[in-house]
């Protein structure tokens, strides 16, 4: 027996003396506010009742982080299992100093109920991924489940991937049933998909039209989709957009499969070939690369990759800033009180492309040193624009964000920033994209070179970076090798080559050169290291007589 002094059900009743009956014990970190424990709790819930239906010996005890009492009330009503008491915060202290929580939540420690050893701290991630069939949550028994996932992957047929003991056949979205062995000796995608979600809508619709010309052109080739989300109003209108099959709404197959083929991100198409074997796990980023082009490429293997590569190319090649920024009866951008400015005048100038949203903590932090250094680089240079290309949710923020900004910018609502995105794989914001005179794209982290170099780094080519970095290895050949600074004075600093890195003063990033500590992985940038304090600056550090000035404040001796 494992004994828990003082918790009690989720009605209210004391368990007295907190006899557990059960074998093994969970100790569930959680809290209501926190959204990753409200989607894990409901799997818990069903691998707890699951078990208890099937006579196994598992209790489950809450112990939560709530902010109060009531929350974790409302809380708690939803499970099945019992819990330390709120008011108890001195025994939740001591748990999560025990299995040192550390704020990280949701966490699941399982325990063997008779000797309270350990079983396993990655119970979140054994139930999310095996459920039930974890049980006993023993490194035996894992390692187990990993020995017959291996050998299923060894021995895939299509099959065993998309049937069941219970289920053969697939669903079209008129509600036919469509064996699983029609498929066979096809090319088999597997579309990874939740309702909804604007990544997944936008590639469906890509999707749609590469599968309908593969059909066109006599393919072999199928879809079947795999919805990880449990509303069926949703999946039967996404479904019914979708020309080819699925996985019946709510199968649990699903959730298998997620594990079984390392589904890391939304959308996620994986690719099965006609002999019922994993081509590849993945095959999303090579559409979005060369979109509805893409079905010339397939079934994606080395051979026809490589045709899309040099049509990808020659396309490059062909790049021009019209072939970006024209679109038909689009072809300006706007300047302030919404003024048309013609793509025409950009020509020939160097332009960087600001992927940018005024909701973007990053981007807000970024603009201050963007305008600073595009007045520098315009003082010097007239052929140079910055045009903005926002990611804003409606016309109020993108005023506000746009209302600060020296440059130009793009409508919001404008059907070119999508094909933008989409040609550089902006996958983050901010971003900031240098086009050359040319047309011709110049590098696609115009930040990180604004964020070193500053305005020297202008006009952003390989040669003037080499210039840059040729002027700094002969002006480094004058620094000390090693030196010790007052914001790291255990050890000393050395200068060495490197990459980029940030300043542990400024804060800024750096590259080429730093004074390192190694051991403290403290970098700082040469001028940081180097550079002299004024007099006036000297003065105000000065501690008057008769005071102390320690731990960020002055206090009288």
């Amino acid at each position: 027996m494992w004994y828990l002094n003082g918790s009690f059900m989720s009605s209210g009743l004391q368990v007295l003396v907190s006899i557990v009956e059960a074998s093994h014990v969970a100790l569930y970190f959680s809290a209501s506010w926190c959204p990753p424990c409200r989607w894990f709790t409901p799997k818990l819930t069903e691998t707890y009742n699951e078990l208890a239906s099937q006579g196994k010996r598992f209790e489950v005890i809450f112990v939560s982080s709530d902010e109060d009492e009531e929350a974790f009330k409302t809380y708690f009503a939803k499970m099945p299992w019992l819990a330390i008491p709120f008011s108890d915060s001195e025994g939740r202290e001591a748990l999560h100093g025990r299995f040192d929580v550390s704020g990280i939540i949701p966490h699941l420690v399982i325990l063997d109920a008779k000797s309270g050893e350990v079983c396993t701290e990655d119970g979140v991630e054994l139930v999310s991924e095996y459920g039930v069939r974890a049980y006993p949550f023993t490194t035996d028994r894992i390692n187990e489940l990993k020995e017959q996932e291996a050998a299923a992957k060894a021995n895939q047929t299509l099959h065993t991937v998309l049937g069941t003991f219970e289920r053969d056949y697939l669903i079209s979205n008129k509600g036919d049933k469509v064996p699983i062995s029609e498929l066979e000796g096809k090319y088999v995608g597997l579309y990874f998909v939740v309702n909804g979600y604007g990544p997944v809508d936008d590639f469906t619709a890509v999707l749609v039209k590469i599968y309908e010309k593969l059909k066109e052109t006599g393919e072999k080739f199928e879809v079947v989709s795999l919805f990880l989300d449990n509303d069926v109003a949703s999946f039967n209108v996404s479904f019914a957009n979708m020309p080819w099959l699925a996985i019946p709404q709510g199968d649990k197959i699903c959730e298998k499969l997620v594990r079984y083929f390392d589904l890391i991100a939304l959308p996620t198409l994986a690719l099965i070939g006609p002999d019922g074997k994993t081509l590849n796990n993945n095959v999303v980023d090579i559409i979005d690369e060369h979109g509805f082009e893409a079905w010339e490429g397939f079934p994606f293997n080395s051979e026809k990759l490589e045709i899309l590569t040099e049509k990808a190319k020659a396309k490059a090649a062909r790049q021009t800033l019209e072939s970006l920024l024209v679109s038909g009866d689009l072809d300006f951008v706007i300047g302030k009180d919404v003024a048309k400015v013609p793509v025409s005048e950009l020509v020939g100038k160097t332009v960087l492309l600001y992927f940018s949203a005024e909701w973007s903590g990053p981007s807000r932090a970024f603009v201050p040193t963007l305008i600073k250094e595009y007045k520098k680089i315009k003082e010097k240079n007239i052929d140079f624009e910055v045009v903005l290309v926002s990611s804003d949710r409606d016309q109020s923020s993108f005023d506000k964000n746009f209302a600060e900004m020296p440059w130009l910018a793009l409508p919001l609502e404008d059907e070119r920033k999508a094909s933008l995105n989409k040609a550089f794989k902006i996958r983050r914001i901010p971003s900031l994209v240098a086009i050359g005179p040319t047309g011709q794209t110049v590098t696609n982290d115009a930040k990180s070179l604004l964020m070193i170099h500053g305005a020297d780094a202008f006009p952003f080519t390989k040669e003037r970076l080499d210039e840059l970095q040729k002027k700094m290895d002969v002006v480094a050949k004058g620094w000390p090798e090693k030196l010790k600074h007052e914001l790291h004075d255990e050890h000393e600093i050395v200068l060495m080559r490197t990459n980029v890195y940030v300043c542990d003063e400024c804060e800024y990033l750096g590259s080429s050169w730093t004074y390192r500590c190694e051991k403290c992985e403290f970098d700082l940038h040469p001028k940081c290291a180097l550079a002299e304090k004024d007099e006036e600056e000297k003065a105000t550090e000065e501690t008057p007589a008769g005071y102390v000035c320690e731990g960020g404040v002055c206090k009288k001796a």
